[in-house]
């Protein structure tokens, strides 16, 4: 049943004794909310002069006040008025945090910075003083202190919320539907709500004990409810000045609010350990690939990017960087990058963990992080410029002709949302088809990618679905258009062979059938060889080799592709032998070295590679930036590790 497991994580709270009980204390104080006015309300105004501050009695079990009412009827009917005004107090802390939690991701970057500052200064700042300088400006009185202490306990839920969207925001489905082009406001109420709500209502319930006890004490200093008004605080305020003539006018409306703050607290504790998101790990096993078709009208040698206008270029890039703020000024990532992908041409990028393939496809689908900086002299999909400003035309383009394939199947989709529906608003936002049009268009998606039962699933959430499932579904929502590129990043990292298999082979009938270009990143070389037919090498943000796929495992001129190709196990591999590996470690992007960057790595790196940069040339057998190309390297060479570069 949709929503079963949600619905058994929260019941899970109630099986612990803490959850019971406390659950329990809370139903029970809402119910004499609702009931001890209307039952007691006439007990609690009756005055008796004749019995002033008498103490505890079978009449009047915790005593009277200084006009002979009953303390205890006079405790059970303020507890609607103190459960009403703490509950609105925490209802305008969370209202007020949520606006401030959700405005930098709506505002501008600069607007959001000062948003963000603004709530670090409020909540450095204790909860209390906050809550004193308030219920000063607004004044004595119920209203004013409501006001206090919800506005006094909205940078707390500001930056509970603040954290939780930044989570959520850089998650794989978020980024889809930017690239769909929905708006900012339409990607926080249909995508990044949801899925910060219910630790925001678990955290409200905390948050309403805690208001409780700060109104019962604002009350208490004379700043909240004034008489004839009484809440909890104000028959505490009250029972202070006899406290030595009969404690039990202090002490029970005391009791009254230390049982109903610990039970809104310890209830909402309870709820927050049984609540949590599952976690599904999936055993990594090696890679089996089966080669598609290939289409040949585009392969052969790789050039420079074209200058302009050939009418099969999907993609042109050219010196494409991408820089971050960094300690000592910025970073740059992505170094001079430079690329073409024609029509139906299926182009793979490999590299080491940081060597900046992910961000070229980022920078290129336009979804490179708001303090990323894109620069390029040339940067063009299907003929327009994409470093022009951003237009609804423009994101309808990328939303509908550019398909982006993300690595986590599982953070591909929204968990709030049922699959058919995401891919639904693919064509309701670009192709302003109505929802049932829309809907029809998903489940005939989800068949095209040979998802069984397309209509049942369709209905389905994601955590429904199985990993190649969830995949297979991501790909789906890709071709809900016609793209002409489909950017698959790592596609099949934690699915098993049978799997991987399926995803691949689904991209190439993709791409066989509808004339599609295609670029594959992947750690895997065998998987890029086999499927792609050029593959870009990049190492330390720049492509270091752009080969021919044909000759990637015998041909490859660059030491740092021989080094790759040979760190993959073989059937031929000896077993009596060390593996193949690359020394040392990674460039640090803030700390690229001068001249080849790979040089501290390499066998075959002379004086001249530590001091010149390499350029990238090309010539009939691809393009190469190296000063030892083609030079050969002793197998022993790729097969120890070395223990004397850093």
């Amino acid at each position: 049943m949709t929503g079963t497991p949600s619905r058994r994580r929260h019941l899970s709270a109630l099986r612990t004794p803490l959850g019971v009980v406390t659950a329990l204390l809370a139903i029970t104080v809402l119910v004499l909310a609702v009931v001890a006015p209307i039952l007691w309300t006439d007990s609690a105004k009756a005055v008796d002069t004749d019995d002033i501050l008498a103490g505890p009695s079978a009449e009047h079990w915790a005593g009277t006040d200084n006009l002979g009412r009953d303390i205890v009827f006079r405790t059970l009917v303020a507890t609607r008025l103190s459960i009403e005004l703490a509950l609105s107090a925490t209802l305008i802390a969370v209202v007020v945090g949520l606006v401030l939690g959700v405005a930098p991701q709506l505002l501008g970057r600069r607007a959001g910075r000062l948003v963000t500052a603004s709530i670090n200064i409020a909540v450095a700042f204790p909860g209390l003083l906050l809550a004193l300088f308030f219920a000063v400006v607004f004044g004595i009185g119920a209203t004013g202190a409501v006001l206090a202490i919800g506005l006094a306990g909205a940078p707390s839920f500001a930056r509970l919320v603040q954290t939780m969207v930044a989570g959520v925001v850089s998650l794989d489905y978020v980024a889809a539907a930017r690239t769909a082009g929905v708006g900012r406001f339409r990607i926080l109420v249909r995508h990044v709500l949801p899925n910060v709500a219910e630790p925001l209502v678990v955290n409200a319930t905390i948050g309403a004990g805690g208001a409780l006890l700060a109104f019962a004490g604002l009350s208490f200093l004379g700043l909240g409810v004034q008489a004839p008004a009484y809440d909890w605080g104000r028959l505490l305020f009250d029972g202070v000045s006899a406290l030595y003539v009969n404690p039990g006018a202090a002490l029970v409306p005391g009791l009254a609010v230390l049982v109903t703050g610990l039970s809104f607290n310890l209830f909402g504790e309870s709820i927050a350990k049984a609540v949590g998101v599952p976690t599904q790990g999936t055993a990594l096993a090696p890679r089996t690939v089966v080669a598609p078709r290939r289409s040949t009208d585009h392969a052969g040698p790789a050039t420079e990017a074209p200058v302009g206008g050939t009418d099969d270029v999907v993609l042109d890039v050219r010196d494409l960087e991408v820089a971050f703020p960094g300690a000592d000024g910025p970073v740059q990532v992505v170094r001079g990058v430079t690329f073409a992908v024609r029509r139906g041409e299926a182009v793979g990028i490999v590299g080491e963990s940081g060597s900046g393939k992910s961000l070229t496809a980022l920078a290129v689908s336009q979804l490179v992080d708001d303090l990323g900086q894109v620069d390029a002299e040339r940067l063009r999909f299907l003929g327009e410029d994409l470093l022009t400003s951003d237009t609804a035309a423009r994101r309808k383009m990328l939303g509908t002709s550019m398909a982006m394939v993300f690595q986590d199947p599982m953070t591909s989709f929204n968990p709030t949302r049922r699959i058919g529906g995401q891919l639904a608003e693919v064509s309701r936002h670009h192709h302003g088809l109505d929802r049932k049009q829309a809907m029809a268009r998903a489940v005939d998606r989800l068949g095209a990618v040979r998802i069984p039962a397309p209509e049942r699933r369709a209905r389905q959430y994601p955590h429904e679905f199985s990993g190649g499932m969830r995949q297979r579904a991501m790909i789906g929502m890709g071709i809900m258009g016609s793209p002409s590129l489909i950017i698959a990043d790592e596609p099949t990292t934690a699915l098993d062979v049978t799997v991987q298999q399926q995803v691949l082979d689904l991209l190439a009938a993709i791409r066989r059938e509808d004339d599609v270009a295609l670029v594959l990143i992947s750690h895997d070389v065998t998987v890029v060889g086999e499927v792609c037919d050029r593959v870009l090498v990049m190492y330390a943000g720049r492509i270091v080799e752009d080969l021919p796929a044909a000759d990637l495992a015998t041909a490859g001129r660059h030491p740092y592709t021989q080094a790759l190709v040979a760190a993959v196990p073989s059937m031929d591999t000896a077993l009596d032998e060390p593996l193949a590996v690359i020394p040392g470690r990674p460039v640090d992007p803030a700390d690229v070295p001068p001249g080849c960057a790979y040089a501290a790595r390499c066998p075959l790196a002379t004086e001249r590679c530590r001091v010149e940069d390499p350029p990238l040339a090309g010539d009939e057998r691809g393009r190469v930036a190296c000063w030892h190309a083609g030079e050969p390297i002793e197998p022993m060479q790729l097969s120890t590790t070395r223990t004397d570069v850093p």
